[in-house]
């Protein structure tokens, strides 16, 4: 069985691999046995990332992708799949977040994070999934977020985002199932990248967050990673249209109050 979790053999592309989630993802990926194709709009960081790989003995490339448009992402997964000779995973995980009350949003504002975050989401569904439906397999993974689930003041168009995202992948899922296509999202918690460095900066929201969850603390990318690889892993081959939220907790509970004599 536990072969099953071996990406032997594999050919990913990780998307976004310049730095937080997926820059781990692409990492734990390589440490499974499967050859990654690091992508980023950052084609240096992407390369340092490959770089890494390889010095650690994994085998890695690189190279230059931006998902708000359709034909990098079409020059980007079907140059691996003609490199490579498949395309078995792609993993992405770019998003960007505007947070400011919903009344103050502007258009372009909108246009900005839904480009990105929905429409990014999208290019890479209908590229990838165009891909693996004609070699008949392959696994797509998707990053969402609590926030698909719960939100808070100045979330509302990346929350919307992220639920989207949930909706867009349970669909493709269902229309590329046939194919031997899965598709299944991981929705993280607050973890500690790029993205949350603004939280990072100011300890009461950094600490108010910590708490927040049932674990206490905030999640390292790398904490992503093992629901990531298990997902594009032969391991979770009846699992398709998924969700698995890796948020310590935090959509488990109500708040942290407990009540006396507990």
């Amino acid at each position: 069985m536990s072969d099953r979790f071996s990406l032997e053999g594999k050919n990913a592309a990780v998307v976004g691999a310049g730095s937080g989630i997926a820059e781990a993802a692409a990492v734990g990926c390589a440490e499974h046995g499967a050859r990654v194709t690091c992508l980023d709009v950052d084609a240096e960081a992407a390369a340092a990332t490959a770089a890494r790989i390889r010095g650690a003995g994994g085998q890695a490339d690189s190279g230059a992708v931006d998902i708000r448009d359709a034909d990098s992402v079409e020059t980007a997964f079907g140059g691996v799949a003609k490199r490579q000779g498949s395309l078995d995973a792609v993993i992405c995980s770019p998003a960007v977040n505007v947070r400011k009350p919903l009344l103050q949003y502007t258009d372009e504002e909108f246009d900005r994070v839904i480009g990105l975050n929905l429409k990014g989401s999208l290019h890479v569904l209908q590229s990838a999934g165009r891909i693996m439906a004609d070699q008949g397999s392959g696994s797509i993974v998707l990053y969402s977020s609590i926030r698909s689930l719960v939100v808070e003041p100045g979330q509302s168009i990346y929350a919307a985002t992220k639920a989207g995202i949930v909706q867009m992948a349970r669909a493709t899922a269902a229309e590329l199932g046939p194919s031997g296509v899965r598709v299944n999202v991981v929705a993280p918690g607050v973890v500690e990248t790029p993205l949350t460095e603004p939280i990072k900066a100011q300890p009461e929201w950094y600490e108010a967050y910590a708490n927040r969850s049932i674990l206490g603390r905030w999640a390292s990318p790398e904490e992503m990673v093992g629901p990531t690889v298990f997902l594009i892993s032969d391991a979770a081959s009846y699992m398709t249209g998924s969700v698995i939220f890796v948020d310590g907790g935090w959509t488990a509970i109500d708040g942290r109050f407990t009540p006396p004599g507990m």
